[in-house]
């Protein structure tokens, strides 16, 4: 059977609910099959950074195995009726700080190609509030929030919610769920917790939730156990910042598949800006180009206009590829003992036709379609 992301998604969460119920063996199988799948999942991507981050979650996944083995020996602490009280810094007690990617990022929006409207809409929920703080209380307009950025895969997403935090200068903290559901047995509610503690001790902190409709997918009736615990305290996590406006927090989830996500999360008061991250338009193309050729030895008769121009439909991720695999071109030469080359638009003309565009037309209408049915709804 050929591998997709819904064989990958049921493995995946079979697994991370025996390993929370404390069944290892089978955790342990679940995983392996999910690993496998992830595995033949990264074979299929189109481009080197969705193969390296499939990879990537893979390998994580492999430890959540491995690591199967150890936790049977471990003393399991159960839930409450017969829990042993949560002892700080015993096995399997975590703090933040053991599994949060926590940085105060030096990018800024100016490192970001393109999406002026996008920095605008995130500018208004959160930098102007900071940066007008009397204007913003006369007006009862608070700092903090959520905001969605959802689209096509390799469209920044990520980088822009990192240029947010520099241009707040706040502190950033980027979380997956594998990092709230797995990283100990049984204590995924208190990761929710840990994560929400953490941020409210910061004087300004960008939470960023990564594939976040892993972490709050659409609720079912035969979803898994925990997820069904975790989505209502993540979510009540959130409204309880709109209450605390001492130490604002800003919310930023990332998705590929809005249309996964439970609803409740989109509602006024947690997700209330969903904002699309589209493909880059022709100025953010030839600025990618900028950014990722500027740098290298470029032929002179090269127009990054022009090239722009033929690379209407791939995001910034392919982008990035063609770059690449241009300077590796001459790069390879040069190794070989040949005189080193620029980088010719004969290279890159080659590197364009050879990459296919990662993002497909029939994608990009969905995403249309889902903020059609979001508006009218």
């Amino acid at each position: 059977m050929p591998a997709t992301w819904d064989i990958f998604e049921r493995y995946k969460q079979r697994g991370l609910d025996a390993r929370n119920a404390g069944q290892f063996d089978s955790a342990r199988v679940y995983l392996l099959e999910a690993a496998r799948t992830m595995t033949e999942l990264a074979k299929q991507a189109k481009t080197e950074d969705l193969q390296e981050a499939r990879r990537a979650t893979a390998e994580r996944l492999l430890d959540l195995a491995r690591d199967c083995v150890d936790a049977k020996s471990r003393p399991q602490k159960t839930s409450r009726g017969g829990a042993a009280p949560e002892q700080s810094g015993g096995e399997g007690s975590s703090s933040a700080n053991d599994w949060i990617v926590k940085e105060r990022p030096n990018v800024r929006f100016a490192d970001v190609a393109g999406l002026d409207d996008v920095k605008e809409e995130i500018r208004l929920k959160m930098i102007y509030p900071f940066a007008h703080a009397d204007l913003a209380e006369k007006f009862g307009i608070r700092a903090g929030g959520g905001v969605l950025l959802y689209g096509p895969p390799g469209t920044g997403k990520t980088l822009l919610a990192r240029a947010t935090a520099g241009e707040l200068d706040a502190t950033f903290f980027k979380v997956s769920a594998a990092d709230v559901l797995s990283k100990w047995v049984g204590e995924a509610e208190q990761n929710v917790q840990k994560l929400f503690s953490a941020a409210s001790s910061e004087t300004r902190a960008v939470v960023f939730i990564d594939e976040i409709e892993s972490l709050v997918p659409a609720r079912r009736d035969d979803g898994s156990s925990v997820m069904q615990r975790v989505v209502p305290q993540i979510l009540q996590g959130m409204e309880g910042f709109d209450k605390n406006r001492s130490n604002p927090v800003l919310f930023l989830g990332a998705t590929n598949v809005p249309w996964q996500l439970d609803p409740a999360v989109l509602r006024p008061g947690r997700f209330d800006e969903k904002i699309y991250i589209p493909l880059p338009d022709h100025p953010a193309r030839v600025r990618l180009l900028e950014l990722y050729l500027g740098k290298r030895p470029l032929a002179d008769d090269i127009d990054l206009g022009a090239l722009a121009s033929h690379l209407d439909g791939y995001s910034g991720a392919d982008i990035k590829y063609i770059c690449d695999r241009s300077a590796l071109i001459p790069f390879m030469q040069a190794v070989a003992g040949r005189p080193t080359e620029q980088i010719t638009l004969t290279v890159l003309q080659q590197a364009i036709t050879e990459t296919p565009r990662s993002v497909t037309p029939e994608l990009t209408r969905r995403f249309e379609e889902w903020e059609t049915s979001r508006q009218r709804a």
